[in-house]
């Protein structure tokens, strides 16, 4: 055999070869990617490299309320009845129990709304009972009929609801189902929880939960509602401040799949009641009255009341600014960077003290605040 062949024989095993490694790398590296995939699906525990849930879930769209306020609700209302329209979302999370959510599926489908009002009178004494809660769910169920409710909360209501569900599924031989078994854990979460007040430990379940439903989803997106004290992406839980807030722990689960919205804003966003005038330091400015809050159970102080001093903030921004602050979410209206405000505190014996706040961008405890300045 001449030399050129011997070469051309060479190189062709050694491309064979090659050809071969490459395949059985490419199968490797399938196997290993579909093992970390069924793993990270199995094991139901936070997954630090977020890179994997990003390949493998949908987005997480979540928005913090204030409970109860109609204006927020509607918002909420509109922004689900656009993704469900629009980008074919049907998974909707609340702030309920498993339970209570899986009632409402059933109501759902039903061509009644009994279950509906048997869940509203269980909601008496709560914020939940309000006649503009039942109008949302109905809106939802006539316009966004396929929507589904997934319930995370630990179990509220667990010996009206909670007890109820659990019977309607003992009657329909449903005791060997999940639904049975999550709404027995539900109900003991709920147990536990107004058994201690233990407020990290629902923060925790809350988180807990909600992984466990969106995990079932294969890859769908959701929009969630919760209260602001659970959706801050930097916050901790509102009473202890002791654990990351539910949002901040599924941020840290899910990464860049996950966006949060406080809607507080859509409550705040309204015009003032009236205009006065108020001097200080020898000149009068227009005053946006924006109301009174009841502060009745704060010790020795009636109600407070807020006006916008226009055009008075380059005149105050030099003045001694204190420690008091208050964080913006304390104010009926919205705040911008750059005002200055009058607060009156109406103590329980008429007597009254004022306060002269600036939004200066102070950030106190993850919260944009007001501060205090002296005015002499």
């Amino acid at each position: 055999m001449n030399d050129n062949r011997k070469i051309y024989l060479a190189k062709a095993k050694l491309l064979i070869v090659n050809c071969l490694l490459l395949a059985l790398i490419v199968v490797l590296a399938a196997c290993d990617s579909s093992s970390v995939s069924r793993t990270a699906n199995k094991s139901g525990q936070p997954i630090k490299d977020t890179t994997v849930m990003t390949q493998a879930s949908g987005h997480i769209y979540l928005y913090g309320e204030i409970h109860a306020e109609a204006k927020i609700m509607d918002k909420e209302f509109e922004l689900w009845s656009d993704y469900y329209q629009n980008e074919g979302m049907r998974h909707l999370f609340v702030e309920h129990p498993y339970y209570t959510a899986e009632y409402l599926n059933l109501w759902m489908q039903a061509d009644n709304d009994d279950i509906l009002e048997a869940i509203y009178k269980d909601w008496e004494g709560t914020a939940a009972h309000t006649p503009h809660t039942k109008t949302f769910f109905k809106k939802i169920k006539k316009e966004c009929p396929e929507t589904i409710f997934h319930g995370t909360d630990v179990g509220h209501q667990y010996d009206s609801t909670g007890i109820r569900f659990l019977s309607y599924l003992e009657a329909n031989d449903l005791t060997e189902s999940e639904q049975y078994t999550l709404t027995t854990e539900a109900i003991q979460q709920g147990r536990l929880y107004y058994s201690k007040e233990d407020d990290v430990y629902r923060e925790n379940k809350m988180t807990e939960n909600f992984i466990r439903e969106f995990e079932k989803l294969d890859g769908e997106s959701i929009m969630g509602i919760y209260g602001v004290a659970h959706t801050g992406l930097d916050g901790m839980d509102y009473h202890t401040q002791s654990v990351p807030s539910m949002a901040n722990q599924l941020q840290e689960h899910y990464g860049d799949n996950l966006s949060s919205e406080d809607l507080s804003w859509v409550f705040r966003d309204i015009e003032p009641l009236r205009v006065d005038y108020i001097t200080l330091r020898g000149k009068k400015y227009e005053a946006a009255y924006f109301g009174k809050q009841d502060l009745t159970g704060f010790k020795d102080y009636a109600y407070r009341e807020f006006w916008r001093l226009e055009g008075a903030y380059e005149d105050l921004k030099d003045l001694t600014l204190t420690e008091n602050v208050l964080p913006y979410n304390n104010y009926p209206m919205l705040i911008e960077t750059g005002q200055a405000f009058e607060i009156r505190y109406t103590k329980v014996d008429d007597t009254i003290e004022i306060e002269h706040h600036l939004s200066t961008g102070k950030v106190w405890e993850g919260m944009d605040s007001t501060q205090q300045i002296i005015v002499e």
